[in-house]
């Protein structure tokens, strides 16, 4: 059987990442590598060229490739258009991207028209899908017992930029805080709350600088609504902590990447952590999330069917990001 042909565009830390892991299944062959730096392109040849893969620094080297799906994890801002390119010149249908998808929604929804005409399946790496707490809680509502959720807080927060005195290169290049992490739990909640509108807010000098902190309300038709906090400057998050209270009438679900908690209405609790969910993969890099997104992504190539979350799931992200910097723009 004909292994799937893939490449990878930029060859930051997702990058490699993304390549090394591709490399661990048995249904895919690594062929291509691109990266305009010449001192990453020549360190990545060192370990790729062994096993045949070809590292350039310019896609069009991709169109003699006959690839089957393309990963692009380069900066947020080059998403648009390396996206568009690969479709324009017929390089690729498949396409993976890192998140966020683009760099405002009107460019998200542009992706989305060109991966409709095209046809192919499409995929972005919002990996805390992938987490077996994240996963837990979203059974948990599925079955319906605790009734239609009514509140929320949903937070995302990291020491990143603490102590920060001034913008740097490092702080622009990650987007913000609402695309740096926020984006994360903008998903999850999207995930297991479904879609949501923006009420509120919060003005950027009652929480510091809009780049690093963002804070705003939610709501949805049916009487849910809740609240937003992300910060990339709390202090005791050397690693960044994602979590989501959700209440509803027969109980709550308090969740974080790490364990549930659930809280029935009678005042019972019970704790799931991690361990006890068998967060268990095949080859471990970073966080099992990555393996287990970029299986799901491998697996909708293979057995043809739709993916998640592909463009039109992720650009919901860039709306509600775009809702809140337009209304933080209004004061």
């Amino acid at each position: 059987m004909r292994k799937l042909r893939f490449a990878v565009i930029g060859l930051g830390k997702m990058g490699l990442l993304h390549a090394s892991l591709l490399n661990t299944f048995e249904d895919v062959q690594l062929v291509a590598l691109c990266d305009k730096s010449a001192l990453m392109s020549r360190f990545c040849r060192s370990i790729f060229s062994s096993n045949g893969v070809v590292v350039v620094n310019d896609l069009d080297r991709f169109s003699e490739l006959e690839l089957d799906a393309v990963y692009v994890t380069t900066p947020i801002s080059s998403h648009a258009s390396i996206v568009k390119d690969l479709y324009a010149k017929g390089i690729v249908r498949n396409i993976f991207t890192e998140k966020t998808l683009a760099s405002n929604y009107g460019q998200a929804k542009e992706m989305c028209e060109s991966a409709r005409k095209i046809g192919g399946k499409t995929m972005v790496g919002y990996m805390k899908r992938f987490s077996v707490v994240f996963g837990k809680a979203k059974e948990l509502l599925a079955q319906g017992k605790l009734g239609e959720p009514y509140s929320f807080h949903a937070y995302a927060y990291s020491s990143d930029f603490l102590g920060l005195t001034k913008n740097s290169k490092s702080l622009a290049s990650r987007g913000g805080a609402l695309r740096d992490i926020g984006c994360h739990i903008l998903d999850i909640a999207l995930w297991l709350l479904g879609d949501l509108e923006v009420v509120n807010v919060v003005p950027d000098h009652e929480i510091g600088d809009a780049e690093t902190s963002s804070s705003f309300t939610a709501a949805n038709s049916n009487g849910l609504e809740g609240r937003f906090d992300i910060s990339q400057r709390m202090p005791n998050y050397r690693m960044p902590e994602f979590g989501c209270l959700i209440e509803c009438p027969q109980g709550k679900i308090d969740v974080n990447d790490d364990r549930l908690l659930l809280t029935l209405k009678d005042g019972s609790r019970k704790i799931w952590y991690r361990h006890d969910l068998e967060d268990n993969v095949r080859f471990w890099l970073g966080e099992t999330e990555y393996y287990r997104e970029d299986f799901e992504f491998v697996n909708s190539l293979l057995e043809n069917r739709v993916c998640e979350p592909n463009f039109e799931t992720a650009s919901k992200v860039d709306y509600l990001i775009d809702q809140v910097r337009k209304r933080d723009r209004q004061g």
